[in-house]
Parts: structure tokens; C-alpha cells; sequence
């Protein structure tokens, strides 16, 4: 079997209505195994104005508006025209990237006919909870998940830290690496534009802390709101730029008066936008690979992030930016300061994580991807 004889359905919980590092992946990936003559339909919920412009057929699945998060939908299931379809396109893998009802009797429908089934792990939902103060929760999540990833011949995860997590969590034992890749027409450090900058308040040699991402708590906007507040008490000279919406914007907005919100940034905006800064600060612990780190690396700004999955295997401590402890608001204001006040640390750092993103390529990840894929479909030949 070659990547022609492919015919995969992939079932999303998100292919193309939020924006989001997974979505592009999953769009990068469809795209190449099209263009390598592989056949893919997708299945996932499906909104009147998607932020993403979707790679390949997508097959609506019914779902339901996430209760204050409207902007994302749950997979009711995959039944009726969806499993229609589903079962008309005669999938040979069966690769699930979200662990909605959908997606587990998508595993379960492959496992009645012997078909392989690959499971992409993007999102650290074990970790939710805890920002909603349902810290409780998080092992019944876990054990959630392990009963669909447990079914799933095998796992992709983003980063070495996130395999090493779903090991130890015992989510199954073949688990392989499906990492991320940079647009270097879009992140570079030439996007930089001063000009822009000056546009949005900031003199030239102000020293601006960007926050790139959803905002949303689970991305840490209190552990960053915090370790900001700690900056100005000790009187660190630094503007704050926020790059993204979501509904967590008026807290934010409240809780870091002055900062400079420029909203959600696409394409070469967005590469503006990241460029424009002079440290990224990322406080957030749910990703399994941080896209907003590495965009940020490949633009050239040192990064301070969490010493967790999202972040750990991108920033080299000490070189291309500074790790710090999960929730240490003090550790992030120490490790932000001396770039505050050192123009050149910032543009060793910067130069050090330009050089640490250059492997980072898509053609690379996507032509892993589709190795694995093959792998899992030429130890089932009745795949074929």
C-alpha cells in the first residue's frame, strides 16, 4: 500500500470554525495527502462563518454550542446522513483528532471491521478543570480519555513532554511524535514594522511583553495578569501587547489596564504582530505543543514560558528564552526583567530561537504523518 490507496476519515471536533493551532495542522495535513493522491473526508461541526478556509470535503456532524463558549460545538454523534456518508466514502484508517461521542464510535465502528486507528492528541483536557475551579475532576477526565485512546492502535502527540505524559498516563503504548511547522512567509523577523507599532501607542524603545493566543483562562491569563502586576510593582519598564480575542477579553481588559489589545491578527498581521514584540510571555499548561512559542522563535523574540508540555521541548532554558515553574508569578518577573532592561539579551535570545525554529517545516511533519499512516494500514492488509 502507497499513500494513494489511503482513503482516511478524519473526525474533528474542530477542522475549521475556531482558528487555532490544530486546525491548521489538521488543514496542512488533508492538504498534503490530497495533493499526494490519498483521499480524506472530513467529519466535524460546521458554523455559518468559519475562521478557517477548510482543506478538503467536510461532512457537518450535529452539534451543539458549547454553554458560554459559543464559539465552539460539541459532536452530538456521528449518526444518521454524517454516518451515511461516513460509511459511503468505505474509510480504510480511521484517524480521530478530538475525544467527542463522535470520534469514540468512529473507533468503535473501525475496531468491528478490523480497520487501523490513529488518535491525534492537540488539546490537554485533563487540565481544564482546574480553572474552573474543578480541580477535582481532572483524574475522572483522564480516566475519560484513556478509555478512547486505549481502543486507538496508536498516538500522535506534538512534543517529546506530551508523549512522555501520555505515557505515564497510560493512554497506550505506541505513541509517536506529530509536531508543527512555521510559515516563514508570515513569521519572520523582517515582518517587524515599527511604523505599526508606533501606530498602537508604542515609542521606539519601549520594551513590549506580548501574549499571543485565545482568551479564554486556560490559557493562563491570570498567572500572566499577575506576573504583569508584579513587573509594575518592581518598577520594570515594559508596555503590554495582547494578540487574539475571545471571551475572556473584558476580564483581561480589566485586569491589565493600558495594555494594548489589537484583537484577533491573521496571516501577515498576524506575523506583524508577534514580530512587533520584544519578549513573549506564555504562561498557559493545556497545550501539547505551543504554535504561539514557536511562532514567536521564528520571529526572532526570546520567549518566557511555563516549564510544561506546550513549551518545555521548543524553549532551550538559558539560550532562546527562560522556562519557569507552572503558576510562579515571582519566576516569571524575574525571568522578564533582565530582557526589560537588556536590549542585547533580547537579541541573543531572539537570534538563538530564530535558529532553534529552522527544522520546523511542514513538508517534513506531513510526510511523517502520512509514513505513520501507511505504517498502521500495512499491518491491517484487509485495510486495503
Amino acid at each position: 500500500m502507497d499513500v494513494t490507496d489511503l482513503r482516511i476519515a478524519l473526525v474533528s471536533g474542530n477542522y475549521d470554525m475556531v482558528r487555532d493551532g490544530p486546525t491548521q495542522a489538521l488543514n496542512r495535513l488533508v492538504g498534503y495527502v490530497l495533493e499526494k493522491g490519498g483521499a480524506v473526508r472530513i467529519f466535524a461541526p460546521t458554523v455559518k462563518n468559519p475562521q478557517v478556509d477548510a482543506v478538503g470535503e467536510v461532512i457537518s456532524l450535529p452539534s451543539v454550542a458549547i454553554p458560554g463558549r459559543s464559539e465552539y460545538r460539541i459532536p452530538l454523534g456521528l449518526f444518521g446522513h454524517a454516518k451515511s456518508r461516513f460509511e459511503e466514502f468505505r474509510p480504510n484508517l480511521v484517524h480521530v483528532a478530538s475525544p467527542d461521542r463522535a470520534s469514540r464510535q468512529a473507533v468503535d465502528w473501525a475496531r468491528e471491521r478490523d480497520l487501523p486507528v490513529l488518535g491525534s492528541v492537540h488539546t490537554r483536557f485533563e487540565t481544564y478543570p482546574r480553572y474552573y475551579k474543578l480541580g477535582f475532576m481532572e483524574p475522572a477526565v483522564e480516566a475519560w480519555l484513556r478509555r478512547m485512546y486505549r481502543k486507538c492502535d496508536a498516538l500522535v502527540a506534538p512534543s517529546e513532554g506530551m508523549v512522555d505524559v501520555l505515557k505515564s498516563q497510560r493512554m497506550n503504548d505506541d505513541i509517536g511524535i506529530y509536531t508543527r511547522g512555521i510559515d516563514r512567509s508570515i513569521f519572520h523577523p523582517e515582518a517587524r514594522d515599527m511604523a505599526w507599532r508606533r501606530d498602537q501607542g508604542i515609542t521606539d524603545d519601549e520594551v513590549v511583553i506580548s501574549f499571543l493566543g485565545r482568551l479564554v483562562m486556560e490559557k493562563g491569563l491570570d498567572v500572566f495578569a499577575d506576573t504583569i502586576i508584579e513587573l509594575r510593582k518592581r518598577q520594570v519598564p515594559h508596555r503590554v501587547m495582547v494578540i487574539g480575542d475571545g471571551p475572556a477579553r473584558g476580564w483581561f481588559e480589566k485586569a491589565l489596564p493600558g495594555g494594548i489589545f489589537v484583537g484577533l491578527q491573521a496571516g501577515k498581521d498576524l506575523g506583524r504582530a508577534v514580530a512587533s514584540a520584544d519578549v513573549f510571555l506564555n504562561p498557559s499548561v493545556t497545550e501539547t505543543f505551543g504554535n504561539v512559542t514557536l511562532e514567536h522563535m521564528a520571529c526572532a523574540v526570546p520567549v518566557v514560558a511555563a516549564n510544561a508540555t506546550g513549551s518545555s521541548s521548543l524553549v532551550k532554558d538559558g539560550e532562546t528564552g527562560v522556562l519557569v515553574a507552572p503558576g510562579d508569578v515571582d519566576g516569571f518577573a524575574d525571568a522578564l526583567a533582565p530582557y526589560c532592561a537588556d536590549a542585547d539579551l533580547r537579541r541573543r535570545h531572539g537570534a538563538a530561537g530564530l535558529e532553534r525554529s529552522r527544522p520546523y517545516t511542514w513538508d517534513a511533519i506531513n510526510a511523517s504523518m502520512v509514513a505513520t499512516y501507511l505504517r498502521l494500514a500495512n499491518a491491517k492488509p484487509q485495510a486495503g
